[in-house]
């Protein structure tokens, strides 16, 4: 694990609720950061993440995936199992999470995937190489932190990116700053942002990109991946319905 900060830093540390049949984590009861099916551990059970998975619909073959955020690492486990041919490399603040990577069965760092102990908003202000795919998913114990929410972070993350690279950003619907973080990213992106409630309305998921995202859509890489393995990707397949139509009924308007 590469990293930049002392265990000593001052971070909140997140506790493990274990039930019969998932393991959750939190930084308090009011929201789960991550969970997992202690009988499928590989798949993905909140509907967010389900739908973060969208990137795929628009950059079907991706080479370098970055993640800002770890949490139980349900999206770090799927990619690196699902997708084979990206490399991932995954930027979480806290080390505190870090330490339980292992207790969620999140990989050892090795050629293709590797954590590391870092500021997101420093990271994507200086990466190491441009991403085809950034997915943010960063939240603490008082939500969103404001430096993964300003319009400096939005500028850097499209920078980052290579030309059809696409960025993810999952966000709080109660947010009390949720409109003006859809308002940076627009400008960011000069307005080719697709938003994407999920299941539940209280996260939605936007996709941001450089070029336009509308005509895009290519099912081909998830509908081959859920042939290869349906158990992994049950539950999947709706969100990425639901995605088909939202960029659909945006591109005809």
């Amino acid at each position: 694990m590469d990293s930049a900060f002392s265990p000593t830093d001052a971070h909140c540390a997140p506790f493990v609720r274990q039930t019969l049949t998932t393991q959750s984590l939190h930084f308090s009861f009011a929201a789960t950061q991550s969970e997992m099916q202690t009988q499928h551990p590989d798949r993905l059970t909140l509907s967010y993440t389900q739908l973060m998975m969208g990137f795929l619909m628009f950059h079907p073959a991706p080479e370098a995936i970055a993640m800002i955020g770890l949490g139980g690492g349900s999206m770090a486990k799927f990619i690196h199992r699902q997708l084979p041919g990206a490399q991932l490399k995954v930027v979480e603040i806290n080390p505190f999470v870090i330490e339980l990577r292992e207790r969620f069965g999140v990989p050892p760092d090795g050629e293709r995937f590797r954590v590391r102990c870092d500021d997101g908003a420093a990271f994507v202000q200086a990466p190491p190489r441009d991403y085809d795919v950034l997915l943010v998913d960063g939240f603490d114990v008082g939500g969103q932190p404001p430096a993964l929410a300003s319009q400096a972070f939005y500028d850097a993350c499209a920078r980052c990116l290579t030309p059809a690279g696409v960025l993810v950003v999952n966000l709080h619907t109660g947010d009390p700053g949720y409109d003006d973080q859809l308002a940076r990213l627009r400008l960011a992106f000069d307005g080719e942002v697709l938003l994407v409630p999920d299941e539940d309305d209280c996260n939605a998921v936007a996709f941001a990109a450089l070029q336009p995202l509308r005509h895009r859509l290519d099912p081909s890489t998830v509908l081959r991946l859920h042939r290869q393995d349906r158990s992994a990707w049950h539950g999947v397949m709706g969100a990425m319905s639901r995605l088909a139509k939202r960029a659909k009924s945006a591109s005809a308007r």
